[in-house]
This record gives C-alpha cells, structure tokens and sequence, in this order.
C-alpha cells in the first residue's frame, strides 16, 4: 500500500488521540451526543437502537468501547473516564467490571474426556465438518421425525446482561463449548449446563469455537470481534497461545475456523464498512483474507488476501469526495476444506471502496498447503458498497452504488449421487450456485430462490444430506422505505421460507412457509439463521422467535417452538428469548440446542442458550 493511504488513516486516528490528551474529561451526554448519536440515533439496520444499548450493563458498553466492536470509536474519540461516563449516562446504571461472572451453578470437579470425545456423537465448529454441510445423521444426532415432536426443554442458560446472542454451540466429549458478546467463552455440561471453566478473550465472541487435538492434549480454537486469534487448553481453558489475525484497527473474525492437518484455518472480516459513515474516514483500505497457523504454536503457517491487489487506487464517492481501493472482499463464514483436492473454498463479501473487483462476492479458491489463489468464481460483478450507502445524506457512498449482495455464508462441498462432486454457494441475491472445483470453479447451474436485498437472499448457512440442498430465506423488509432511521419497524408479513432443492439441477422439490407473525412487536417472518439437516429432518429458526423442524422429504412441520418468553435458567442470570439469527441449532445424543435473542435489525432482544431432550431422557 502506498505511504499516502496508509499515513491518512494513521493521522486521522492520531489526531483524534492527540484531542483526548489535553482535554478535560466530557460528560456522558456531551460524549453521546457529539460521537455516538449520528449512528445510534439513526439506528441503521447494523446499529442497535438507544433503547438496545440502555437495557445492558454499563460494563457491556465498556468493554465494545475497549477491546469489542465499537474499539475504533471508543479508544480514538474517548478517554477512559469518557467510555465509563457514555455508559452510565445510556444505561442509568453504575460501572461494575465484575458484572459478567456470576459464578453461578459451577459444576463438580470431573476427569474430561472420558475415551476418545470424537468417537462420541458431537458438533463441531460451525458445519460440523470440513465439508460445511450442516448435516448429522441420526444415530449421532439421536432425533429423528418421530422422536422430535416428543422434544422439551430442559435448561435453559442466560449470557448475563447480553440483549442479542450468535456464537453457535459446539458440543464434543458431553462439554459444550460457546462464546458471547462479552467475550467471555465457557465450557458448560452438555447435559445439565452447569459451568466447568470461562475465559475471557479480549473482544466479543461471535464464531463458534472449534475443538481439536494437538500434542499436548485438546484445544478450543476460535476468533474474536478484534480479530485476535485463540488457542485454550480444552480442560481448563487455560490460554494456549493468541494471536493478531490483521493489523487492520477494524479486522474481526465472524466466521468459525477450521482445523486440519495441524493447521488452524481462520476468515478475516472487519468492521471498516461500517467506519465509513464517518465523512472524515477516507474509505476503504481493509482487504479480507484467510490465515493458516500451526495449531501446536501459533506460528504463522502463510496469509493471502482476497484482493490480490494493494488499496492505492484513488476513487470517488458518489458526491466526488475522494476515496481509495480495492477494499472489501471479507470473508465472513467458516471456509471449506477439500482434503482430496487440496484446496481451500471462502465465500467472500462486496467490495467497500470502487474499483471493483473480480473476487467480491465470489467463491475464492486457495491452495491449502501454501495459500496460493487458484480460481475464483463471482456470483456479482460490481458490487462496491458501505454502510455510509445508508446513511441520509449518503456519506462515502461509492459511484455505481452496489446492492450489498454478498456471498457470504459458508461453500458448502458435496458429493453427488452419481459421484460428481458440486460445490454450492448460496447468495443474499437470492441466488443458489452449483460449481465444479474440479473444473476451476465452473457453473454447473443457478437459480433465483429469494428476492434478495441488504438483508435478503440467503444468509447465514444452508444444510444437504448429499443430494438435496435445504436453504432459508431471509429477505428482511421494514415498514419505512429504509432501514435507517430511530422508527425503524421490521415489516411483519415480508420474508421468509424454507426450500428444498435437487443438487443435481436445482429444481425445487418442496417449500415451506414463513411463520405467521399476527401482532407480535419487532417480528419479522425472516429465516436469516442457518439451516441444521438431522437425519430426515431439517430445523429452521426464524426472527419471529420460532425453531420449527420440517421432514425432510416432504416439507412437512414436525415441531414448532416459540422461544419469546423468560426463562428460569440454570445460572441464575435474567434469561429471556427474542429473535433467532445466524447461528444454527446443533443435535447431538438426543439433544438439541439453539441460541434465542437478537436485538439486531431491529429484531427482538435476548440472551438464552436452550437445549432440548426426549421426555424418556
């Protein structure tokens, strides 16, 4: 990257800095109102509202102001004394830095593992696999069409103080392993939910963790919103190692790793796109990437970016102030591992800055022992957009403003009935891909499913047993003609769905309709959440609150759960369910378990994990 670029974003921090240390400290509201109410105020659909941010504990707001997704903001544009007294001011409530351990509901001291935990049922990391596929079968599972209509909660666990929850649980060896937006990781029983061990990382949790043996016996390995990379001890939590995954002040990691071969496989994303709703921000320099570490040490095996190129092109915004690129291209899931092929597949995001290029929403293939790029596949060409594209008036808003229609959830790697193997990318256009990573990423078919938008098509993941492909639609809608504004309403009667389709030519076989949201407040019928495939049956949340499971030959509902409500939980924290997005729920040994709650795009807040069982159990 050319000095120039770089030495911008350099002074623009630095002098913000500079301000802080010789200024007196300003009061809460002082600092609510000159740095944080252009955007919370607003309430963007990537932004909780004021009311979101009043109803956490003034140590949740802290910590995103210092090592979590509002870093950038709260350590550049505040000194400490200003992030304790923005906090107090939103929530009304004093500072307590202990607010997050309860210690609650600790479990008895037990030998973990007992024999081999991966000869045991188990979901691990986020597709419960290399391959992304989503899919258990039924004896690991222990569910299938006619034993989930018999499920019923038996626990539930609540993220003290948390108004959304996304890490996806990982269940190996009977321990379950999950993150949260406090940073705090825990490892609880899988049966009972008490608490063997918590770690606190540095930023939000958002991925889910992986687990894997090394030399020295088991370890968790996961991502952070600061884009920091961990390594723990899987008995105790004890740190292993942590590194930083990008130098970008914005990098985050919000997809799950992988692990193979003793290397650990970590996407890259950052919150710059969001940045660029500061007129003073020159966007965009931040590139996506995948980074390959040796899991014993955390030595870094090799990195590649998603865009080949370095961010020195000069370009403009859509009212000619000047900006930079090629930028964007984040990879926002999980990757996909090809043993055979020796090749590495990542989904990839829309460019933040012009010009475009032929690697934003794409499939990207990777050379897994030395990162080298092989091929790419696009689903869109010319998609270059940033949160400032919402912004009233429109702030960096690239020329030729794209649709934001990335691909961003994870490739799933399948093999075909009559032995061909297909490779399937799935699209917020509304877009499903058929590829063949044998033939450099060529279209096999594709086909329109959804209507798509900023928050539509498809998201987060889908699901296949091998021959069918089960996606859920999102296609998110408001009541106003934008997202963006304090009246914010999700449109409940828009989005939604859940569609079977054939692998082998796309033609859908079935599909299954959205939830009815009647008058339920800040619902939407949307299906955002990734799709989880158990045996012959498929589970399929939705923001209205509902975890519905649908036979999966037919389509038919087997099993339907409304979450919003409170819960009595087994730690003792306020649980309540809200909203169901992202993360997918994950069966293992006669249980099921899911995340309820997000208080994001305007979505209701929550904070439980739930898990499920037979009543026989």
């Amino acid at each position: 990257m050319k000095t120039p670029v770089r030495l911008f974003l350099l002074l623009f921090l630095a002098t913000s800095m500079t301000s802080l240390s010789f200024a007196a400290p300003r009061e809460g509201e002082v600092v609510y109102r000159e740095v944080c109410a252009g955007c919370h105020d607003a309430a963007g659909a990537r932004t909780p509202p004021r009311e979101t941010l009043a109803a956490l504990p003034s140590a949740r707001i802290v910590t995103a102001l210092e090592t979590g997704t509002m870093r950038v903001i709260g350590n550049f544009s505040m000194s400490g004394p200003e992030r304790v007294a923005v906090a107090e001011y939103l929530t009304g409530k004093p500072f307590d830095p202990n607010w997050a351990d309860s210690g609650a509901n600790r479990c008895a001291p037990t030998d973990w593992p007992v024999g081999e935990p991966f000869a045991q049922p188990h979901w691990n990391g986020w597709g419960n696999g290399l391959a992304n596929a989503r899919y258990q079968d039924s004896k690991a599972a222990g569910l299938d069409a006619k034993s989930v209509p018999r499920l019923k909660l038996k626990w539930a666990f609540a993220f003290p103080g948390e108004t959304f929850v996304e890490s996806q649980p990982t269940i190996v060896g009977g321990r379950l392993f999950v993150g949260s937006p406090s940073g705090v990781v825990y490892a609880l029983d899988a049966r009972t939910g008490c608490t063997h061990w918590t770690y606190t990382a540095d930023a939000a949790v958002k991925a889910p963790v992986t687990l894997a043996a090394i030399d020295n016996g088991y370890a968790v390995f996961f991502g952070d919103q600061a884009g920091r990379v961990y390594a723990l001890d899987a008995v105790t939590g004890e740190e292993f190692w942590k590194r930083v995954g990008d130098e970008h002040p914005s990098a985050r990691v919000t997809g799950g790793v992988q692990v193979f071969e003793g290397r650990v496989y970590v996407p890259m994303a950052s919150l710059e796109e969001a940045l660029a709703m500061d007129k003073n921000y020159l966007c965009c320099i931040f590139r996506g990437s995948v980074s390959a570490y040796e899991a014993a040490t955390g030595d870094l095996a090799w990195r590649q970016y998603t865009i080949i190129e370095a961010p020195d092109q000069p370009s403009k915004d859509s009212h000619g102030k000047p900006m930079v690129g090629p930028s964007g291209a984040s990879v926002w899931s999980a990757v996909t591992i090809d043993p055979v092929g020796r090749r590495l597949y990542a989904g990839t995001g829309d460019n933040y800055s012009n010009p475009t290029t032929e690697t934003s929403d794409s499939i990207v293939a990777f050379d897994l022992d030395s990162g080298e790029m092989m091929w790419s596949y696009q689903g869109l060409a010319g998609d270059a957009w940033n949160v400032g594209c919402m912004a009233v008036p429109k702030v960096n808003c690239p020329e030729g403003e794209g649709p934001d229609e990335d691909m961003g959830a994870s490739p799933i790697l399948t093999t075909l009935a009559d032995g061909r193997q297909v490779l399937i990318a799935t699209q917020k256009s509304g877009v499903a891909h058929a590829i063949d990573p044998a033939a450099k990423g060529a279209l096999i078919w594709h086909k329109k499913l959804a209507k798509g938008g900023i928050q539509g098509g498809f998201q987060w993941g889908q699901a296949t047993a091998g021959n069918v492909l089960y996606a859920s639609k999102s296609d998110t809608r408001w009541l106003s003609d934008s997202s963006i504004g304090a009246d914010a309403k999700l449109d409940p009667r828009a989005g939604g769905g859940l569609v079977a389709v054939d692998l082998a030519n796309g033609e859908v076989l079935w599909e299954a309709s959205p939830v009815d949201c009647g008058e339920r407040p800040r619902c939407s019928p949307s299906q955002s959440a990734a799709v989880s495939a158990i045996g012959d049956v498929v589970f399929s949340g939705s923001q209205s609150g509902h975890m519905r499971a649908f036979n999966a030959r037919t389509g038919e509902l087997v099993w339907n759960f409304d979450t919003v409500r409170d819960y009595e939980t087994v730690n003792g924290a306020r649980g309540r369910g809200g909203a169901i997005d992202q993360a997918g729920p994950v069966a293992v040994d006669g249980m099921l378990y899911f995340n309820s709650g997000y208080a994001k795009f305007a979505g209701a807040p929550g904070n439980v994990l739930l898990a499920f069982g037979l009543e026989e159990n």
